[in-house]
C-alpha cells in the first residue's frame, strides 16, 4: 500500500513485466503426514500474490506436475487468499484433510528471460570457486556453495587416471606386437635359409635335418603372425574406450558441470533477493518489486526450479553413464588383459614346441662329397694369378737350394781347415 503526498492510499498495479498468466484449478490428494509438498511465499501485508516458492520431491504436488514454481496461489478449496498472509493460507491447507482444491495463476515465464549477465557471472563464480580448495576460497573472500566438491568431478579425475593407464598399455603392446613381428621376419628368413641349404644338401640325413629345422622357423613365424591377429582385436577395443567412451563421458560431465552452476547461479540470486527483501522490511521500506506482485522474484524461482530439474536429469544420467563405464572398465580389462596373455602363452608354447622336435645338431656333413662350383670364364684372369704364384714359388725354393748351398760351402770349408789345422800339429809333435 502507498500513500501520496495528500496521504491518501493508493495501490499500484501487478508489473508482469510482459509475462502473462491464465487461470486453472487442481485437487491434491494430501499424504501421510498430511501434506501436499509445496511451500509458498509472499502475501499480506506487503506483497499482493501469494504465489508457489518450490515442489518438493516425492509429493503430491510434484507427482501431479500442474503446479510450479511462481504460480500464483488465489484460493484454498473455493476460499480467496487474496489479502492473506501465507501463514493463514497454510494453516488452510493443513486444516484440510485427504484432498485439497488449490486455485491458482499459472505464470507462463519464458527461462531466457530469467537468464540475465548477473546469473552468467554467477556461474562464472561458480566455477572458479568449483576448483579451490576451502583455505583458498575463505581468504579471498569467496564462498563455497552447496554441491561443490562434487564426487563426480573426483569421478572424472579417476577416469581420467584410468584413460592414461589404456594409453599406456595401448602403446606398450603396441611396441611388443610390432617387435614380434620383426622377430617373425627374422624367422621367416632363417627358415627360408635352412629349408634352400636342405634342398641342395645331397646327403640325405643332412638334408632332412636342414629342412626340418626350416620349417620349424617357418612354423614359429606363422604362429607370431595368428598371434597377432589374435591381439589385435585388443588393442581396438582399447583404443574405442579410450577415445568414444571415455570423450563421451568427459563431455556429459562437462554438460552436467555447466547445468550445476546454472541451478547454484539461481539459488544464489533467489538468496540474494531473499536477503533484499527482508532488508527493505526490516527497514519497513517499501520495495516496488514486491508491491507489484514480485514476479521478477517468481521469474527467478521458476528458473531456478527448471535449472534443478535438468539438474537432477543430468546428473543421474552421468551416474548411470559412470557406473557402466566403470563395470565396463573392470570386466573389459580383465577380458583383454586374459586374452592377450593367453595369446602371448600359446605363441611361446608354440614355438617351443616345433623347436623341441626340430632338435637335429650335430649334423654330420661330409665336405668332400658336396658340390663346389668354380669360376672357368677367366672374368678374374685366375690363371695368370695362378702362373704367378708358381713362379713365386719356385723363385722360393731356388732362393731356398741357394742359400743351403752356401751353408754347406762354409760347412765344408770350416770342415777342410780344422782338417789342415790337425796335420800341423801332428808335424809338430813329431819334431
Amino acid at each position: 500500500m502507498y500513500y501520496d503526498q495528500g496521504g491518501m492510499e493508493y495501490e499500484l498495479e501487478e508489473d508482469k513485466l510482459g509475462m502473462r498468466v491464465t487461470s486453472g484449478s487442481i485437487v491434491l490428494k494430501k499424504d501421510t503426514q498430511n501434506l501436499i509438498g509445496i511451500s509458498i511465499g509472499g502475501g499480506a501485508p506487503l506483497c499482493p500474490c501469494l504465489y508457489v516458492v518450490q515442489i518438493f520431491d516425492n509429493t503430491p504436488a510434484a507427482k501431479d506436475s500442474t503446479l510450479a514454481s511462481g504460480d500464483e496461489i488465489t484460493g484454498v478449496n473455493g476460499q480467496s487468499a487474496k489479502g492473506k498472509s501465507k501463514v493463514e493460507v497454510a494453516k488452510m491447507i493443513q486444516s484440510i484433510s485427504e484432498s485439497v482444491t488449490i486455485n491458482y495463476n499459472k505464470l507462463h515465464a519464458d527461462p531466457k528471460q530469467g537468464k540475465s549477465l548477473d546469473i552468467v557471472l554467477k556461474k562464472v563464480k561458480h566455477r572458479v570457486v568449483e576448483t579451490m580448495n576451502t583455505n583458498t576460497a575463505d581468504a579471498l573472500g569467496l564462498s563455497r556453495a552447496i554441491l561443490c566438491n562434487d564426487g563426480l568431478v573426483k569421478k572424472l579425475e579417476e577416469l581420467e587416471k584410468t584413460a592414461d593407464m589404456y594409453k599406456g598399455l595401448i602403446d606398450q603392446t603396441k611396441k611388443l606386437l610390432k617387435s614380434t613381428f620383426e622377430l617373425s621376419q627374422s624367422h621367416k628368413a632363417f627358415g627360408e635359409v635352412f629349408s634352400g641349404i636342405g634342398v641342395r644338401e645331397p646327403q640325405p640325413a643332412a638334408s632332412e635335418a636342414f629342412s626340418m629345422f626350416g620349417e620349424a622357423h617357418r612354423n614359429m613365424e606363422k604362429f607370431a603372425i595368428k598371434m597377432l591377429k589374435t591381439a589385435k582385436p585388443m588393442i581396438s577395443d582399447l583404443n574405442t574406450y579410450l577415445h568414444k567412451a571415455v570423450p563421451d563421458t568427459r563431455l556429459t560431465i562437462k554438460k552436467y558441470l555447466d547445468v550445476k552452476f546454472e541451478y547454484l547461479a539461481y539459488c544464489l540470486k533467489v538468496k540474494e533477493m531473499d536477503d533484499e527483501e527482508y532488508s527493505y522490511a526490516a527497514l519497513q521500506e517499501p520495495l516496488y518489486r514486491v508491491e507489484t506482485g514480485n514476479y521478477e522474484y517468481r521469474l527467478v524461482l521458476r528458473c531456478r526450479q527448471d535449472a534443478r530439474h535438468r539438474f537432477a536429469k543430468m546428473r543421474a544420467d552421468v551416474l548411470v553413464k559412470m557406473e557402466l563405464l566403470d563395470q565396463k572398465h573392470v570386466q573389459d580389462i580383465v577380458f583383454q588383459l586374459q586374452r592377450f596373455v593367453s595369446a602371448m602363452a600359446k605363441y611361446h608354447n608354440d614355438c617351443h614346441g616345433v623347436m623341441k622336435k626340430a632338435v637335429v645338431f650335430p649334423i654330420e656333413v661330409d665336405l668332400s662329397r658336396g658340390t663346389f662350383t668354380y669360376d672357368t670364364s677367366n672374368q678374374f684372369n685366375d690363371e695368370e694369378e695362378e702362373e704367378e704364384e708358381e713362379e713365386e714359388a719356385v723363385e722360393d725354393t731356388v732362393e731356398t737350394g741357394m742359400e743351403a748351398s752356401n751353408e754347406d760351402f762354409i760347412l765344408v770349408s770350416l770342415w777342410t781347415t780344422e782338417l789342415e789345422f790337425i796335420q800341423e800339429l801332428s808335424v809338430v809333435d813329431q819334431s
